[in-house]
């Protein structure tokens, strides 16, 4: 009988151990993930690297697009490292996304604007429209852009001067913005 009970108190040892053990991985598991995803200013940094390739991030959210929340908009360090998030075929974000923190994969995507893009634009308005307050466009997005001009024209104009600083910079005749089409989203910290 006393073999019994020794056999049994080490059998449940065992089983307590064992336990342990596993618990301990799945932390550190859990911990990788959530070290794996990229955080916004380092995606932006890399950009150019990571176009057409799968990424996952994690930021907080500060906007989602009126029209439907398809788009969702999250910051890195400040308000001057922004990226949008296009639902795609998730169909849209749920709302609750907004001043939490959100985890997304994807797909990182180039948007150039350069000269024939500007061109192709500008033949699509009229002078009116040139001229008028743009109303249509996010305010969340422009900051994203880096822009400040207020109507048609003057965004523009503002990127031309932008296309021209960055050719003569890094020889490069257009600007870069990138988006991230989702695949999967989670709300990680409300």
């Amino acid at each position: 009988m006393k073999n019994y009970f020794q056999l049994l108190l080490v059998l449940v040892i065992c089983i307590g151990f064992t336990t342990a053990c596993n618990n301990s991985s799945s932390k550190t598991s859990s911990a990788s993930a959530v070290s794996s995803a990229l955080e916004i200013d380092d995606l932006l940094a890399n950009a150019e690297s990571l176009t057409d390739k799968e990424v996952t991030i994690e930021g907080v959210c500060t906007h989602t697009c009126k029209h439907g929340a398809r788009k969702i908009f999250l910051m890195g360090t400040d308000n001057t490292k922004t990226i949008r998030v296009e639902a795609c075929k998730l169909g849209a974000f749920d709302t609750k996304c907004i001043k939490s923190v959100v985890r997304v994969t994807g797909t990182l995507v180039e948007d150039r604007i350069d000269e024939a893009y500007l061109q192709s634009w500008e033949n699509q308005l009229t002078e009116k429209e040139l001229s008028e307050e743009n109303t249509a466009t996010c305010d969340t997005e422009k900051s994203a852009r880096g822009e400040t001009a207020n109507t048609t024209a003057g965004r523009i104009a503002d990127y031309r001067k932008r296309i021209e600083t960055r050719q003569i910079t890094e020889g490069k005749p257009y600007l870069s913005f990138y988006h991230i089409n989702a695949i999967s989203y989670e709300i990680v910290e409300q």
